[in-house]
């Protein structure tokens, strides 16, 4: 389908909202309520240092909620507080943080439910209102809730739309989309959907795989079968990889989207000699500041005399699993927790390690003097991480006792 054309279509639908109702002002003074710290303020204000006893605390300069989350949370607010009686869905979590999506849950925003894999949307009536998430939702998403007729608020973060833009400008020149992303991710899953012939590349070696075979060629049935799940239908590597340009999923490591985009314009210039590369690959540069700063943040805080590192946001969070990845890099002690519950009585901390599932390590905090380096995800709201902090200092003033 032309997604371009179905997409200015809805701009221009009565029942189509992508700003606020007007209650920005009112929805702001709740949300500095519930997700704001003047503990955090004061930490900033300090030069990103706590010391309190034998705790140092070190914050990453740049971390927590994103300008695009932040609008998509005051917007879901916005639009529970405009449509104060109707019932309100959301078609996935509006940010990958537990307690904000709880919040909505509390506030009576119901998520579509999943079936066996799928969305069921048969539970939306057309005097509904449906929240799109700041990850965005498919085309085909879309278009099933503009057939009933429903209202929908678009909280997509621009910085997504952005990369959706740029996928719309391939399909034009008929190039192939190679997407830096995790297939199963809501924000690729939109992404690609956008495109006409897709291929998702979850990291640099997929990237070299890819690269290999436009140079050298191979065995199209094992491409086919290792890039199954992460590629548009009918995909041929041998038609379709003679013209490509990149995009990327707004949370992936930056560095890493800018080695594959190198990758892939040094294998074109190979395959077809540096005076053709502008008729068989294009890059656009679609990577989103926050995840930026607050990856450049991170860099900068590892760098730091640190003994542990402590990684707050949802384990479903991309963004936040890449800022693992950094610490994990630097074979610093790292513990990838949701929320503050995570840390237990007795010196105890359920956490999530890298690529693994949630487990329980015990004298987590050594004894003595300790330097705690602290950040979190684009998602996860500045009070989560002061209730994070009070938490290991409750826990080393009782090892004083």
């Amino acid at each position: 389908m032309d997604t371009r054309a179905f997409k200015l279509a809805l701009n221009h639908s009565d029942n189509y909202h992508r700003q606020g109702f007007g209650h920005k002002a009112e929805v702001a003074k709740v949300l500095d309520s519930e997700y704001q710290s003047s503990l955090i303020q004061e930490i900033r204000a300090n030069n990103y240092l706590l010391q309190q006893g034998d705790v140092t605390i070190k914050l990453a300069e740049s971390f927590g909620f994103c300008w695009g989350v932040e609008r998509a949370v005051s917007m879901a607010y916005e639009t529970r507080q405009h449509f104060p009686t109707q019932k309100i869905w959301i078609t996935n979590e509006v940010i990958h943080n537990p307690s904000v999506n709880q919040r909505l849950q509390d506030m009576g925003v119901e998520f579509i439910p999943v079936i066996e894999g799928k969305k069921d949307f048969s539970v939306v009536a057309s005097q509904d209102v449906v929240i799109l998430p700041a990850f965005g939702a498919s085309v085909q998403e879309m278009q099933i809730l503009q057939e009933k007729g429903c209202t929908m608020v678009d909280t997509t973060c621009p910085w997504v739309s952005k990369v959706w833009n740029t996928v719309e400008k391939h399909k034009k020149k008929n190039y192939t989309s190679i997407i830096h992303g995790k297939y199963s991710h809501e924000e690729t899953i939109a992404t690609s959907s956008f495109a006409d012939k897709y291929l998702i590349v979850l990291n640099l070696a997929e990237a070299e795989y890819v690269c290999n075979y436009i140079l050298n060629g191979g065995d199209s049935t094992e491409f086919l079968t290792k890039f199954s799940r992460a590629c548009s239908a009918g995909f041929d590597p041998d038609r379709d990889l003679q013209q490509v340009g990149i995009a990327n999923q707004t949370t992936m490591l930056k560095n890493e989207t800018e080695q594959i985009g190198k990758l892939f314009e040094r294998t074109m210039m190979k395959k077809y000699n540096p005076a053709e590369l502008n008729k068989h690959f294009q890059s656009f540069n679609t990577i989103c500041d926050a995840t930026q700063e607050r990856q450049d943040a991170m860099f900068k805080l590892v760098d730091e005399e640190l003994d542990l590192m402590v990684v707050i946001g949802g384990f479903n969070s991309s963004n936040t699993t890449h800022l693992q990845e950094i610490s994990f890099e630097r074979h610093i002690p790292s513990y990838h927790i949701d929320s503050a519950e995570r840390i237990l009585p007795g010196n105890a901390i359920e956490h999530k390690p890298l690529g693994k599932p949630l487990e329980v390590q015990s004298n987590w905090l050594p004894t003595g003097k300790v330097v705690v380096g602290i950040t979190s995800g684009a998602s996860t709201p500045d009070k989560v991480v002061e209730d994070a902090i009070a938490r290991i200092l409750e826990i080393k003033a009782a090892a004083l006792v």
